[in-house]
């Protein structure tokens, strides 16, 4: 798996973004194309937007994962960054497994 990561440390050991002040988010897409070397320096850029703590992409799964302060930028932003990054990004990957199916129902039949 081939990651980008974030250099925001302090001194003190702790990201520049943890804090009472921020609301720390994780969302993930699919992508379709192998990014080109080109997009994965636009991705790179995207540390410069304030909000944005980490970037790691899944080549194997072809999913990207954003972390990202929720206080300053939403889902949909996150989504256009990446789009705009050159990265062909589809859909939003779930953070739940989906439900199961219902149990099938037996027929019942009334004899009276």
């Amino acid at each position: 798996m081939r990651s980008i990561e974030a250099p925001f440390i302090k001194d003190t050991g702790h990201a520049i973004y943890d804090g009472d002040m921020t609301t720390n988010m994780n969302v993930q897409f699919h992508y379709t194309q192998h990014p080109t070397e080109n997009t994965m320096r636009a991705v790179a850029d995207l540390y410069d937007v304030y909000g944005i703590r980490r970037v790691r992409l899944d080549q194997p799964e072809r999913t990207v994962l954003v972390e990202y302060d929720a206080t300053r930028l939403g889902t949909a932003n996150v989504f256009q960054l990446l789009r705009r990054a050159g990265l062909s990004v589809t859909e939003q990957v779930s953070p739940f497994p989906p439900p199961p199916p219902p149990a099938p129902e037996e027929n019942k039949s009334s004899t009276a």
